[in-house]
């Protein structure tokens, strides 16, 4: 594994800090890091194709982010993903994930990943193997070429299909994720799956998530994943399995292909019980939950004092406020979302 010189991140100083552990007694052990809110992408369910970005000034730099990190892993994570916005635009990304690899060196995080787009993978997916990176998600809800544009806006699948084969000749394991999307997709999945397992990726299926304006309806998109799963019990055998990757998908595995098959049903299922995650944005605010409001400022601590004493208690005063669980709706009768942010500022 080539690392580099780390990033300054005031670690320095600090004894071994207190575990996160939030009022239901569950230990938080994977943290989400957006480090960006801008994409090359405009998926339909995900935002407006007019979206106003933050001023760079805003978000924290690549020095803050790894301090940030750092400060996470030596309270407990052991799991970090980086997300977006699409991650792999933001300018010398890979100083990052250079920085933050030490911390598989030493064994105080166990995985380092990131959910992406695929639109720059065939550019990274070398870098991102020799930072430490050996598995990733990469969202991808069609495989009709003139659908993938249509849902992405923007997007090109044939270019996210060589970040795909590059990733997997650099030696990654690739989950595909792909959005159920009632009369978009729903049709499609029997092929996601066979191109998904007949190239040795798992697939994951997820219930469209009532976050942020976008310029449509919803209840037009959203598909139960308990409809799905039984249409797929009509030509594939579904075999439950205890697999788990530190998030929400439960998974299956299809007895005629041999491979796993994921499923995040925020809406037709609360998998709330088991959380272990928290969201921090590309500004420094930490979300508890990616389905309630309550949020934590920890871009101010982070900048009040080189030593990490403030920013450890800013964390914990914010995970003793961990909610249960989310209250995702789709409402119907107003036709708006559960909540006003889009899904690319909190990270997906």
């Amino acid at each position: 594994m080539s690392v580099t010189t780390p990033l300054p991140s005031g670690e320095s100083q600090a004894a071994t800090p207190a575990a996160l552990i939030d009022p239901f007694n569950r230990h938080v052990t994977y943290l989400r890091v957006s480090v960006t809110d801008r994409c090359d992408f405009r998926c339909v369910y995900c935002m407006s194709e007019h979206m106003s970005f933050l001023p760079r000034k805003d978000l924290l730099t690549l020095e803050e982010l790894d301090r940030l990190c750092s400060a996470f892993i030596s309270k407990g994570v052991r799991k970090l993903r980086i997300t977006g916005g699409e991650p792999l635009v933001r300018k010398n990304i890979m100083s990052l994930f250079r920085a933050l690899a030490r911390h598989l060196e030493t064994g105080r995080l166990e995985e380092l990943t990131l959910t992406t787009n695929g639109s720059q993978l065939e550019k990274y997916a070398g870098d991102l193997k020799a930072a430490g990176v050996r598995r990733i998600n990469v969202s991808i809800d069609t495989l009709d070429a003139q659908k993938f544009k249509a849902i992405t806006r923007w997007g090109d699948l044939s270019a996210v299909l060589k970040g795909v084969d590059a990733a997997r000749r650099a030696g990654i394991s690739i989950k595909i994720n792909a959005v159920a999307l009632k009369g978009v997709n729903e049709d499609e999945i029997d092929d996601l799956l066979r191109f998904a397992h007949g190239n040795g990726h798992d697939l994951t299926l997820i219930e469209t998530m009532p976050l942020g304006e976008i310029e449509g309806d919803r209840t037009d998109q959203y598909l139960p994943l308990s409809i799905v799963r039984a249409r797929l019990l009509d030509r594939w055998t579904l075999e439950d399995i205890p697999f788990r990757t530190g998030g929400p998908a439960r998974y299956v595995r299809v007895k005629e292909t041999g491979g796993r098959l994921g499923f995040i049903t925020p809406m037709t299922h609360n998998f709330c019980e088991s959380c272990n995650r928290v969201r921090v944005t590309c500004t420094g605010t930490l979300y508890m939950c990616l389905g309630q409001e309550d949020a934590a400022d920890l871009r101010a601590p982070l900048r009040a004092s080189p030593d990490n004493g403030p920013l450890f208690e800013a964390i914990d005063a914010a995970i003793a406020r961990k909610p249960k669980g989310h209250d995702f709706v789709i409402d119907r009768r107003r036709k708006q979302p559960a909540l006003g942010r889009h899904m690319s500022v909190t990270g997906g």
